[in-house]
């Protein structure tokens, strides 16, 4: 993989031009290790406390890694470092010193950069320390006419990069989605009436961990009944009840690259004639977004598809009245479907990338690009009605549906890359 970082960040500065590019690693943290993703992408480095800076217009070192220096004290309690010299050796880097000679080197590869690319992030100790150094090369410019004259964020460059996934990328979420696939089909399997949600929480979990997953990609969500119109419930304490639906978000992180899944079931293996139908408007609204999933086509298209299928469904069931094109103007259908439809998917859950360039200029479908797509009804208790809408029928309420996959954008259309887990009503059904 080394070489794969290497190539991210030769593309990088590529970009950046004369300027230097900043990136600190996430931070300590008590219970398990999580890198800052922008971090990892360029260096695959897995420690905290480090601080990599890219600068393409320094005659020799052009990528300069700041870590923890080997510490045999220090690791016999928190773990092995890698220290200074792997960082060039494993980690590819033309110069490497310990963090605490930030300050000190920090300013000769920042006094001939245009500009600092470097995201504010929440450390606020941190950001004041790279904004000192920015002030400070500021005040000597006159002096100089050399220096950074401007902050921007790296996001502006790095995101759209992050947004099209490299065939060892694909290979990593593919088996993300693989562990995934196998927990869920093994929930469907095991959820019964009678069993409580964390059980099968529990047994989708220890199949992400058995199968060499990091673990769960964001806290897994089993809902059962009423709890499935909650969209991120995660409380995964009640009992399934017979004739009741089972609504299960849950992805895995695998190399830190992640997969999300959500399905539907009756727990009692048959659907009510109102869940059925509901069920149906559901998985058609997704197939045909699905349908749009092609280079070329804008993102927004994506949701406006299944928004009209799903508002349709809703007319037709008396849930929802009116003129469609109006309903949809209007949002009279938010109610039922108050959420988007897809986002994009990698590194994070919600990964980084625009969706939208301006009012009027939609983000456009590219091949490499993976996103979400998962439309739902959610007949809330309560609901609040749009404005001159029925009440709802009661024989609809309770009922919360969701189905998701993750969809590649390929060269010629889509790929599934979740079609292992059943959704048709025939194959959920037992």
């Amino acid at each position: 993989m080394q070489a794969e970082y290497r190539q991210r960040r030769e593309q990088l500065m590529a970009k950046i031009g004369d300027g230097t590019a900043i990136f600190r690693s996430a931070p300590m943290a008590v219970m398990v290790y999580r890198q800052d993703s922008d971090f990892f992408y360029l260096t695959g480095f897995n420690e905290p406390q480090a601080v990599a800076v890219l600068a393409p217009h320094h005659s020799e070192h052009r990528f300069v890694l700041f870590v923890q220096p080997k510490d045999r004290e220090k690791e016999v309690w928190t773990g092995y470092l890698s220290g200074v010299d792997a960082a060039k050796e494993i980690y590819g880097a033309d110069e490497a010193y310990p963090i605490s000679e930030l300050d000190e080197k920090l300013p000769q590869y920042l006094e001939k950069a245009d500009r600092i690319y470097y995201h504010l992030g929440p450390d606020r100790a941190f950001n004041d320390q790279i904004l000192g150094h920015y002030q400070s090369l500021l005040r000597t410019y006159p002096k100089r006419g050399t220096g950074p004259i401007a902050i921007e964020d790296t996001g502006t460059v790095l995101n759209s990069m992050r947004l099209i996934k490299s065939e060892a990328e694909l290979e990593l979420m593919r088996q993300a989605v693989a562990i995934a696939t196998e927990a869920h089909n093994y929930a469907q399997e095991i959820a019964a009436p009678g069993r409580y949600e964390y059980e099968i929480q529990a047994e989708i979990e220890r199949i992400f961990r058995l199968r060499g997953g990091l673990g769960p990609a964001y806290p897994s969500i089993v809902a059962s009944g009423v709890n499935a119109c909650v969209l991120h419930y995660i409380e995964n304490n009640r009992q399934m009840q017979d004739g009741e639906l089972l609504l299960i978000d849950a992805g895995c992180t695998y190399g830190y690259y992640n997969s999300d899944i959500t399905r539907t079931f009756p727990v009692g293996g048959k659907f009510t004639p109102e869940q059925k139908t509901l069920y149906e408007i559901v998985l058609e609204a997704q197939k045909q977004a699905i349908a749009q999933v092609q280079p070329g086509n804008p993102f927004k298209l994506i949701h406006d598809t299944a928004v009209r299928v799903l508002t349709e469904g809703l007319v037709e069931l008396g849930i929802l009245k009116g003129e469609i094109d109006k309903l949809i103007e209007e949002e009279k259908y938010k109610p039922y479907y108050m959420h988007r439809t897809s986002h994009w998917l990698g590194l994070d859950v919600h990964d980084v990338g625009v969706y939208q360039h301006g009012e009027d200029k939609p983000q456009i479908l590219q091949p490499g690009q993976i996103l979400t797509v998962e439309p739902g009804l959610y007949i809330v208790p309560d609901t609040k009605l749009a404005e001159d809408q029925p009440e709802t029928d009661p024989r609809w309420i309770g009922i919360g549906i969701r189905i998701e996959d993750d969809v590649l954008v390929t060269p010629d259309g889509h790929e599934v890359l979740t079609a292992g887990v059943p959704k048709a009503i025939d194959e959920v059904e037992r």
